[in-house]
């Protein structure tokens, strides 16, 4: 029994007149695409297939100093056409690494190439960093008179309740 949804045209059917191919209940012009049965060319083994899986999460890429200094060499002597193109499609690398790596091997050679720190790169200023410290600890300091200042303003007070002179103290004089 056919569905009007079926896109399936039984054998006789509304489409007999035609010349094009015609199926009968089941048959398909395509194998199925859910892990039925493939065709003959391709049953051969299975596992030589890559793993169609994605990860969740995307893993960035990582490249040593070494590797990143033997690739620019191997480029330099890449002196046949598509050479370099072949060695890029070999290692799964972009051109835009080779540049960016030259670049940096222009800069400052085996060490430029390095790039251990994960995360931001600094962008602040050594003297940026010394000026906020100094600031710091300048406020903290400047609070410390404030507290040092009103704890003798109240000493002065109680002296001067209590009728003890501080004239003497205040000039180094002791009795």
């Amino acid at each position: 029994m056919t569905d009007k949804h079926d896109r399936r045209v039984p054998k006789g059917g509304r489409g007999s007149s035609l010349s094009g191919p015609q199926w009968s209940e089941g048959e398909h012009s395509e194998p199925e695409r859910n892990g039925g049965p493939d065709n003959e060319a391709s049953s051969g083994s299975r596992g030589s297939l890559p793993d169609p899986e994605v990860p969740e999460q995307a893993k960035r890429r990582k490249f040593t100093a070494a590797y990143k200094a033997r690739i620019l060499e191997e480029v330099e002597g890449c002196t046949a056409p598509g050479a370099v193109g072949a060695l890029l499609r070999r290692e799964g690398l972009y051109s835009s690494h080779l540049s960016k790596w030259r670049q940096q091997c222009r800069a400052g050679g085996m060490d430029a190439l390095r790039d251990d720190k994960r995360g931001r790169k600094r962008t602040k200023d050594p003297l940026a960093e010394e000026n906020e410290r100094l600031r710091k600890q300048n406020a903290r300091l400047m609070r410390r008179l404030e507290q040092a200042e009103t704890i003798i303003d109240i000493q002065k007070k109680v002296s001067t309740m209590l009728g003890i002179p501080l004239n003497n103290i205040e000039n180094g004089e002791h009795e």
